[in-house]
């Protein structure tokens, strides 16, 4: 019957080496971003990572996943929570602001990347200047980008990444709780 996946050990097979595949592209991603910004030193610095490595390598296609978001995500998160940190400290409602700022600006702007929410509170509760912006955040994001582009052409019949550079994420700006 059309559509229906083949029961059998080849079906298991394959779908285990997806798996094994997936898994290895996100211990190269982050064992290399790793080996680039040293986490021993600053270990919470690339918490958010975690998260993109898993969207990344295992749902390829997803828009938060594609370029825009993931650049845009992360960065704006980032910035955000350094912006805040250097306006106002480290208070708990700061912290609070600056994720409802990532937020919002991640909904208005269309680049809403999950893990990136992390963003602004890492910041705040390091202390975070500016150039946390670009290192480690912008390098640990570029490099997982990169690898997970380079990972996707290695054998045929898996996924591109990208998929799709400019996709919106969320697709409308009424995604959450609100009925279009």
């Amino acid at each position: 019957m059309p559509g229906k996946p083949p029961k059998g050990w080849s079906f298991i097979a394959r779908a285990f080496l997806r798996l094994v595949w997936c898994a290895a592209g996100a211990a190269a991603g982050l064992g290399l971003v790793f080996w680039l910004v040293d986490p021993p030193s600053s270990p919470l610095w690339l918490a958010s990572l975690g998260g993109t490595a898993v969207f990344l390598f295992g749902l390829t296609r997803a828009p938060a996943v594609q370029p825009r978001a993931l650049l845009g995500g992360h960065l704006t998160g980032a910035l955000i929570g350094v912006l805040c940190f250097q306006a106002f400290g480290d208070a708990t409602w700061v912290y609070l602001l600056a994720l409802v700022l990532s937020l919002i600006v991640m909904l208005a702007t269309k680049t809403v990347h999950p893990p990136a929410g992390a963003n602004p509170l890492i910041m705040i509760h390091a202390h975070a200047g500016f150039a946390a912006v670009l290192y480690p955040v912008a390098l640990g994001v570029l490099t997982l980008a990169l690898v997970a582009a380079a990972w996707s052409r290695v054998f045929s019949g898996t996924v591109r990444y990208p998929s799709s550079w400019l996709e919106r994420s969320p697709p409308s700006l009424f995604w959450g709780g609100w009925v279009e």
